[in-house]
């Protein structure tokens, strides 16, 4: 559905505040590149994952039962801002035009129209900055063209294909959807983890349940009107423990609002800008939290639609 960018005017001018304050800080001296992987790196905390690291993961494979971490996505599909989806189906006639040769073959095709971050995505490294300075320091005029990014796109990622863990907050709460503006920090990471048994651990994907993406279909308007969300000091823990991917049941990760008022996706900057981490939106947690699926074998191929900015995917999980 097409909605009107006018509601998130006052988000606009959030985000103004949000530049100004990264451009203080940056003059302060708050040094976030170049990165550890070195100044020409572009995959960021993927260089974290390893052949080593998936034959660790497969271990975790005892059932063999499989689960898609994507909600469906379609024209009423909730999204952020104007961004929408339109798919058309074509038929070759109605039924009744001619078929093709002596097999009288026939055939459906369809094509769409769509913006790339909707429905169960990844952000790509290309997505949110700094004051226009991306991964790596790199700045925007460097990368973007409008026929796709030349640096950064998600079709340039290898698979991901590592351990995944998925940690119940809304059950650490001990409620069934935690309440719009709830922030996660690192105490309630620190918190269900312990209560799951689960140690976090470098080159994980970590994601969040909260029950937020029940209201997607229920409520869409609520659904986009704030969420629960990871704040500034869990974004920054799981960056020290050197997370490859970082998500969660909503549609924005982030906090919102967020506890500063003059804060807007701070945790999209902290993540993919200063630290190479990919977020991933809109994540479906509920199968997993019935089998209480607390670590699994995690893996995305993503659609490679060369210089993509977010991308459409559909993660897996296996246990």
């Amino acid at each position: 559905m097409i909605r009107s960018f006018a509601k998130f005017l006052p988000i606009c001018a959030l985000f103004a505040l949000t530049s100004l304050a990264a451009s203080v800080s940056l003059a302060e001296g708050d040094s976030w590149y170049p990165s550890k992987w070195g100044a020409d790196d572009t995959l960021g905390a993927i260089n974290e994952l390893s052949p080593e690291g998936v034959l660790e993961a497969a271990k975790l494979i005892k059932t063999g039962k499989t689960y898609s971490l994507a909600v469906e996505t379609g024209r009423q599909t909730p999204a952020y801002g104007s961004r929408s989806f339109q798919l058309f189906a074509v038929a070759s006639g109605d039924g009744t035009g001619a078929a093709m040769g002596r097999n009288r073959g026939t055939f459906n095709d369809d094509w769409m129209t769509t913006w790339l971050g909707i429905g169960t995505q990844i952000d790509g490294l290309g997505h949110l900055g700094i004051d226009h300075l991306y991964y790596n320091g790199t700045h925007v005029s460097d990368f973007w063209q409008a026929d796709g990014l030349t640096r950064f796109g998600t079709h340039l990622l290898p698979p991901i294909v590592t351990r995944g863990v998925l940690l119940d907050i809304a059950g650490l709460k001990q409620v069934e959807m935690l309440a719009g503006g709830t922030p996660i920090h690192v105490s309630d990471i620190k918190a269900a983890a312990k209560l799951q048994g689960i140690e976090l651990r470098r080159g994980d994907v970590v994601i969040f349940n909260t029950g937020w993406q029940a209201l997607a279909t229920s409520d869409p308007t609520k659904f986009l009107a704030s969420e629960p969300g990871l704040d500034v000091d869990g974004a920054e823990y799981l960056a020290k423990l050197g997370v490859v991917a970082i998500g969660a049941d909503t549609w924005g990760l982030d906090v919102l609002p967020n506890p500063d008022p003059e804060l807007l996706f701070p945790v999209h900057q902290i993540l993919l800008a200063k630290n190479g981490i990919y977020v991933l939106e809109n994540i479906r947690t509920d199968e997993l939290v019935a089998d209480s699926a607390w670590e699994f074998l995690f893996v995305l191929g993503q659609p490679k639609f060369v210089g993509a900015v977010q991308m459409v995917i559909n993660p897996i999980a296996i246990r």
